[in-house]
C-alpha cells in the first residue's frame, strides 16, 4: 500500500531523484493519522503539485483552509509533510517528506492487535477512496476525449501460478511502474502533454474469494 496512489509498489529506501524516503508505516498512531480521506487527498495534491499553501491545497480537494491546514499539520506531525521553502509571512507552503508509503513492505503483516486494527483502518480507507473513485471515473467516461475513453478501461484476469511466480510477476510490475516514478516526484522530468495517470492494481490468489468460508 502506498500514497504513489494511494497506492503504488511496497519500496523502502530513499528515492534516488528527490531523496525523500519511502515510509515503511509500523507505528500505529502515524497509521491512524494518515487514515482519513481528506489527508489521503492532501498527500496526493502534493504529489501533482508542490508546494502548496492549507489554502491552494483546499481548492484542490474541496476543504477549507482551516481544515487543510489542521490535516496538514496532523501529517507534519508523523513525517507525511513537512514546511517548504519560500514561506513569507502567514504564507506556509507545504512538500511531501516521503515518496511514498506502504504497510507491508517485507511481506509480513502488523502483529500485535493495535497495529492491526490500525492497518486495517487505513486500508479500508484506502480501499474505499479508490473504488469510489473508479466509479465516478466510469460514470464520467463517456464525455472524454476518443482518445482518453480507450485508454481508459479496466481487466480481469485469472493466471496459474506458483507463489514464486506470483513474486516475480509483482516484481516486473514493479519495475515498469518506476519507469515512470521519478516524474511524480519531479515535475521537471514530466513531458510536455503528459497528465497524471492512475493505475490501480489487485493481486490475490483467486480461491480465496471463490471457496466457502468456514
Amino acid at each position: 500500500m502506498s500514497s504513489e496512489e494511494p497506492g503504488a509498489g511496497a519500496d523502502t529506501g530513499t528515492d534516488a531523484g528527490t531523496g525523500r524516503p519511502h515510509l515503511r508505516l509500523t507505528d500505529p498512531r502515524a497509521m491512524r493519522a494518515v487514515a482519513h480521506p481528506t489527508r489521503l487527498a492532501l498527500l496526493e495534491a502534493l504529489m501533482l503539485r508542490e508546494p502548496l499553501t492549507a489554502t491552494e491545497a483546499a481548492d484542490l480537494v474541496g476543504e477549507s483552509p482551516t481544515n487543510c491546514a489542521f490535516h496538514l499539520r496532523t501529517l507534519a506531525k508523523y513525517g507525511f509533510v513537512e514546511e517548504a521553502e519560500g514561506g513569507t509571512g502567514r504564507r506556509r507552503p507545504w512538500r511531501r517528506a516521503q515518496a511514498g508509503f506502504s504497510l507491508e513492505a517485507d511481506g509480513s503483516a502488523p502483529q500485535d492487535s493495535e497495529s492491526r486494527l490500525a492497518a486495517d483502518a487505513l486500508t479500508g480507507v484506502v480501499l474505499e477512496t479508490w473504488l469510489e473513485r473508479i466509479r465516478r471515473v466510469f460514470a464520467r467516461r463517456p464525455g472524454f476525449p476518443e482518445r482518453w475513453r480507450r485508454l481508459t478501461g479496466m481487466s480481469e484476469t485469472v493466471l496459474f501460478m506458483t507463489p514464486e511466480e506470483a513474486e516475480e510477476f509483482t516484481r516486473d510490475a514493479h519495475e515498469l511502474l518506476r519507469r515512470f516514478q521519478e516524474r511524480s516526484d519531479n515535475a521537471a522530468l514530466r513531458p510536455a502533454g503528459s497528465v497524471p495517470v492512475e493505475v490501480i492494481q489487485f493481486s490475490f490468489p483467486f480461491d480465496a474469494v471463490t471457496r466457502p468460508e468456514g
